[in-house]
């Protein structure tokens, strides 16, 4: 089992949170981990990435190269794009369809939905109005994280036990919330 994954968005989306949920799935599950992560300029607003790599042997290196990314997961539309050249052929592009407007000359959104479409396997989800409807604005990441779900070769109880992991500290209210956005995004693909 080899799974290589690449997290992408700006900052202040939570795309750390995505990558410490599956980071500790994996853990549980037994596998071997290797994350590398870049982020951007400023703290909100930047350009942050990460690349995970899941197995059950060891993995010799962070980065994913060009052409072997088997998902992208994005909780923002242009970034989507920029990571393109990594995913394989017969990868999975999962992505929030509401941009994050931070740059002045930002795309028509139409352009990039556009884009999008041309990659053969791919999942758009406004996830920032399904975490609405989830009961915060804020957990739009989980709901794209449940979205690709299907795509990550680790048990949907797995994630579901890490997100309680990782939010475990900060309440139950705020456990619960990212648990029933995960589940809306995961039921969103099936």
């Amino acid at each position: 089992m080899r799974n290589d994954i690449i997290l992408a968005g700006v900052g202040g989306q939570g795309i750390l949170s995505i990558a410490a949920v599956i980071g500790l799935a994996a853990v549980e599950r037994g596998l071997y981990l290797k994350q590398s992560e870049v982020h951007g300029m400023s703290q909100r607003g930047g350009d942050v990435q990460s690349h995970l790599r899941l197995s059950d042997s060891p993995v010799a290196s962070d980065l994913i190269p060009y052409g072997k990314a088997d998902l992208i997961i994005s909780v923002e539309p242009m970034e989507s794009l920029r990571y393109l050249p990594w995913l394989s052929s017969s990868g999975w592009l999962v992505t929030n369809s509401t941009p994050f407007v931070n740059i002045p000359d930002y795309p028509e959104t139409d352009r990039i939905m556009s884009e999008i479409r041309k990659v053969k396997n791919h999942i758009i989800i406004d996830a920032d109005a399904i975490a609405k409807e989830s009961g915060s604005a804020r957990s739009g990441n989980m709901v794209v994280l449940g979205a690709a779900s299907g795509y990550i070769d680790i048990p949907f109880e797995s994630l579901s036990d890490a997100v309680r992991s990782l939010f475990g500290k900060k309440g139950e209210e705020i456990v619960e919330v990212n648990l029933k956005a995960l589940r809306a995004g995961r039921n969103f693909i099936m």
